[in-house]
């Protein structure tokens, strides 16, 4: 039976005994009701190869991909794939590429020496988790202070939905003014100011927010939230040593057109 993009969308929620594996989530269930510390993922199929090349045909948003993914072979009936955190996204993506293509990623990359391009190769299966030096608290916060203003504040990472979200809504802003995506993602991840949680003073104090606290609170999200470490060395041909970032872009699933 084949599925197109609009059944696709609500298929994996509703098989759950095709085939799958199991894939352990970064987060250890630690941010979601179910408290899942692993989720059933299926194999990525000749039906999903109809979702790739729409994206990758420019036909559909590319920053959609990976919730359309995660609809057709996440293999849970508790757990919305709206509601996974980045990290455990990352991990679902990364097993769907590595079980459809093997663990090799092979990426142009520019030689910092002479500006010239090459081709570098890693191996995602090498790809590890992320260390992180702190951990929420029961209900899924995080509390740190900020240098700045010295205010305590707490903060949740922001699910799949969330980041969507944001994306649809920076994609549909008025052409010519800049989206306030800074702003957006603060109010969707600070859920009290010294205790407050009042969401009208929480706006309020994040359009006043000094720089210094907007960049402490994104980089602590950033090395506390668990993920994996994406970060990879290649050597470039005149032997210098290059540091990339590996993206879940359509790119990273282009090898299955």
């Amino acid at each position: 039976m084949v599925f197109f993009m609009d059944q696709a969308s609500a298929y994996g929620q509703m098989n759950f005994n095709l085939p799958h594996d199991v894939v352990e989530l970064p987060t250890k269930g630690l941010f979601y009701k179910s408290k899942k510390k692993s989720v059933k993922v299926g194999y990525l199929t000749a039906t999903d190869e109809n979702i790739i090349a729409n994206y990758l045909s420019g036909a559909k948003n590319k920053d959609g991909l990976a919730l359309s993914l995660i609809r057709s072979k996440l293999y849970e009936p508790d757990l919305r794939p709206e509601e996974l955190l980045t990290g455990d996204v990352q991990a679902i993506l990364l097993f769907l590429r590595n079980t459809s293509f093997g663990p090799e990623y092979t990426f142009n990359v520019t030689d910092p020496s002479d500006g010239r391009k090459f081709e570098g190769t890693i191996l995602l299966d090498e790809i590890n988790l992320k260390r992180t030096e702190f951990q929420p608290n029961e209900n899924g916060e995080f509390v740190t202070t900020l240098p700045r203003t010295g205010v305590e504040v707490k903060l949740k990472p922001l699910t799949l939905y969330e980041y969507q979200d944001i994306s649809d809504k920076a994609d549909n802003y008025p052409t010519g003014r800049v989206a306030p995506k800074v702003t957006w993602t603060l109010q969707k991840m600070i859920t009290s100011i010294d205790g407050d949680t009042d969401k009208g003073k929480i706006v309020q104090f994040i359009e006043q927010m000094p720089i210094m606290d907007s960049k402490h609170i994104r980089k602590f999200m950033d090395e506390n939230e668990p993920s994996l470490d994406l970060r990879k060395d290649v050597i470039a041909p005149s032997g210098e040593k290059v540091t990339i970032n590996v993206a879940f872009g359509v790119e990273f699933f282009r090898p299955f057109i």
